[in-house]
């Protein structure tokens, strides 16, 4: 039986962050992940935005980690020569009450102190984006675009430099809570005994959480995985920002987007459903979903315009429920001392992976 301090379950970019912070300050970090590498699921299949903090309400986790994760994230890229683009996004409005929403948009931001927005008229956006329809934008400057392969990547180097041990192909398959400390038994056969287990396990993460005795359901934290498509054109080129519409009114996604690459490559989306299996099938049903929405806001030539790739959000909202924010507790008031769950982490994870590992970092309790 192997003895560590700290256990780290599931190697996306939230599990990196966390497993690089720790291994600074704590001996005998070890990370662990049921895949061959790390980042192959949400972490990789995502739209590679640094997002502003502009859309969560104020006090929120989602508002102040993002916000303080958007400066500490390009800080840490400029840094370690990870490939980003501060570009800039545009949110679009076509008549009165869109723009009414963009305003009341605009002052969400502000009261997260999102830096230096504005909002700008329709010969102002075609001087930036002579591409895009629309009648008046919100500017946000403060949001970008970051390589995340790089990213984890460098995450990963430098947890090993700290002494932390990664491990892949290790599948958890149970945990047992002692008088001290946890055993986690893995699909292997392989047993370890640790004084503190930090559970980022993604879409797997309220899973983790009954395993050792958790009930996910009577707490309200069972996940709801919700699935995102996205497109391509290769016939759109030369735009700068991202363009956003406004976003969905249910709070579930924030509208079929134009995200662009470190490139300039051109692609759309996500759209959002909720599914129950985990899998990285296209449905073509959806196009038409995508091409109404993009039209809101430029031309697009339906003859080019095909399948990119897609992902899944794991998501502590349900389908048609309210807002609900990052779960990140030590979890002791339940009776799991030094059991740190990270459940729910869907946008904006990675603009807040630094800041997450921070906020697991004052939930250790030493001794």
């Amino acid at each position: 039986m192997e003895q560590v301090n700290i256990l780290i379950i599931g190697a996306g970019i939230i599990g990196l962050a966390v497993a690089k912070n720790l291994s600074k300050e704590f001996e005998d970090v070890v990370l662990v992940e049921a895949e061959e590498t790390f980042g192959r699921h949400t972490s990789s299949r995502n739209s590679e935005v640094i997002h502003s903090g502009i859309y969560y309400p104020k006090g929120s986790l989602k508002a102040r980690l993002c916000v303080n994760g958007n400066q500490a994230l390009y800080q840490y890229a400029k840094e370690n020569n990870i490939p980003f683009r501060n570009c800039g996004k545009l949110i679009v409005a076509n008549n009165k009450d869109e723009l009414s929403i963009l305003k009341e948009i605009k002052n969400n931001g502000e009261k997260n102190r999102v830096p230096n927005l504005q909002i700008i008229n329709e010969v102002e956006c075609k001087k930036l984006e002579p591409q895009i329809i629309a009648k008046y934008a919100l500017k946000v400057p403060s949001t970008g675009i970051i390589d995340t392969h790089k990213l984890m990547q460098k995450l990963e180097n430098e947890a090993e430099d700290n002494g932390a041990f990664i491990i892949y192909n290790m599948k958890v398959i149970s945990i047992d809570a002692l008088d001290e400390g946890y055993i986690v038994n893995f699909a292997n056969g392989e047993v370890f005994e640790t004084n503190i287990i930090v559970n980022c396990a993604g879409l797997h993460s309220d899973k983790i959480a009954e395993m050792v005795g958790i009930k996910t359901k009577r707490e309200n934290l069972q996940l709801h995985w919700c699935k995102g498509e996205y497109y391509k054109s290769s016939k759109i080129k030369d735009i700068d920002h991202l363009i956003y519409p406004l976003p969905d009114p249910d709070g579930i996604f924030l509208g079929i987007h134009l995200t662009i690459n470190l490139h300039g490559e051109i692609r759309f989306g996500p759209n959002a459903y909720y599914v129950d299996k985990l899998n990285y099938e296209m449905n073509e049903s959806y196009k038409p979903e995508f091409l109404k929405a993009i039209k809101n806001y430029m031309k697009i030539d339906e003859e080019n315009f095909h399948f990119d790739d897609c992902g899944i959000r794991a998501k502590l909202q349900e389908d048609g429920g309210d807002f609900r924010d990052f779960y990140i507790k030590e979890e002791s008031e339940k009776g799991f001392p030094n059991f740190i769950n990270c459940i729910g982490i869907e946008s904006p994870g990675l603009t807040c992976c630094l800041t997450i590992a921070e906020e697991v970092k004052k939930l250790i309790i030493s001794e």
